[in-house]
């Protein structure tokens, strides 16, 4: 029984070959049903992103080949035209690999947490597919708790590297809660629209769009549960910005040094904190000399992602401590089973050998039989039995020279033996 992962990766291809072969959730449960009907495939669960497609497996024999020929099957792909760009984990290096990617350790952006919910949502469909059997149901269930650990003991995800988030936690930082705080907008982009969304998870007071096209700015409110108002107005919303964030596709600046100083002195100078993340920059330069007001640029943003990158990569090498005790526990269990598999049928033939020569015995002994002799004979005739099968097998391994059966013997009964060489 083999454990196997083969996928495709933003590591080995570029887009626009990662979306040849892609699979989307909706498509998981015929996908795998289709693989299950596979000889040798036991269990099966399949993973698609934008940035990977892997299918994790438990078969009886190894399938490489029969997968790679089914991803380029399914997909109308000629035979072997992306074989180069897919990459195979068997064993515990299958392990490991998913407990990297449930961590984010091998995320693009690394440490993102997204994976771990896409991964959830693949097992989940999986199991109702019949997919995910007691090996893969275990693997997955180890492997949510791993990542987990990963997230808490590493820290990995405490250091923001997108830059609207980052401009989000320096404003937490300078003003701690921000729910009594009014934020204004400026932009209708994504970039925009990503600020507003970590500033809504922070249960600001008051959210304002501010665009050139008042509708674009409604639009963005309504999603946002904003409110909106068109850039000719920004003198009159200046004064009510406790955080402004812009960014804009102006040439030139829009937000001059006057209109802040005004601002500044409506507000009675109460501080005012500015991200400018536009280039060309929204804010004029100048403004960053006034007392009462933080200002950012995309440089600056720019250089705290960095750092924080760079945090991320020192708990990534510390968080593999975690994914290879989790590796290793899995293993053990696995190897667990494996075992209790060959006990439960060693013992199964042995209780049929027993329960035929206790009603004999019993015979006997109602027949006024000698109860010792027929106990005496119960035993060895047990014994022989039981042995017979494996007497045979360990005269044969003598006889063709395969001493390591003789000494896996040995080691199993625990019979000790010294062996020349």
């Amino acid at each position: 029984m083999t454990l196997l992962a083969i996928g495709i990766s933003h590591h080995t291809a570029p887009i626009e070959i990662r979306e040849r072969v892609a699979i989307n959730p909706p498509d998981y449960s015929n996908r795998i049903r289709q693989l299950l009907g596979i000889e040798g495939i036991e269990e099966a669960i399949i993973l698609g992103t934008c940035n990977r497609t892997e299918i994790y497996c438990f078969t009886s024999q190894p399938m490489e080949q029969e997968l790679l020929k089914w991803l380029h099957e399914s997909h109308s792909l000629p035979p072997g035209q992306l074989d180069p760009h897919f990459y195979l984990h068997t064993g515990k290096d299958m392990v490991r690999h998913l407990v990297r990617v449930a961590g984010g350790l091998d995320s693009m952006v690394l440490g993102e947490a997204q994976i771990l919910g896409q991964l959830k949502e693949a097992w989940q469909i999986s199991q109702e597919a019949g997919g995910a059997g007691r090996v893969l149901d275990r693997l997955f269930q180890n492997t949510f708790s791993a990542a987990k650990s990963i997230r808490q003991n590493s820290g990995i995800g405490n250091h923001p590297v997108s830059v609207a988030y980052t401009a989000v936690s320096l404003a937490r930082q300078i003003f701690g809660d921000l729910s009594s705080q009014n934020v204004v907008l400026i932009g209708a982009g994504e970039m925009i629209r990503l600020c507003g969304k970590h500033l809504r998870e922070q249960g600001i007071a008051r959210l304002e769009i501010v665009n050139r096209s008042l509708p674009a700015a409604q639009e963005l409110a309504a999603e946002l549960d904003a409110t909106a108002s068109a850039l000719d107005t920004l003198s009159e919303v200046l004064p009510r910005a406790d955080i402004l964030i812009s960014s804009t596709a102006s040439p030139h600046a829009i937000i001059k040094l006057a209109a802040v100083k005004a601002a500044l002195k409506k507000r009675r100078h109460r501080p005012m904190f500015m991200v400018d993340i536009a280039v060309p920059r929204d804010v004029d330069p100048a403004v960053k000399e006034l007392d009462d007001v933080y200002l950012f640029t995309i440089d600056d943003l720019q250089q705290v992602v960095d750092e924080n990158m760079q945090k991320r990569h020192l708990a990534a090498s510390e968080a593999m401590a975690d994914v290879n005790l989790s590796a290793d526990a899995f293993m053990l269990w696995l190897h667990g089973i494996r075992a209790s598999g060959s006990l439960q049928r060693i013992r199964s033939q042995s209780q049929k050998h027993e329960s035929i020569l206790i009603e004999k015995a019993l015979k006997k002994l109602q027949a006024g039989h000698d109860p010792q002799q027929v106990l005496t004979q119960l035993t060895n005739t047990l014994t022989n039995q039981i042995l017979h099968e494996p007497t045979v097998r360990l005269r044969q391994a003598a006889e063709e020279q395969h001493y390591e059966v003789l000494k896996a013997a040995d080691w199993i009964f625990g019979t000790r033996k010294e062996w020349e060489d």
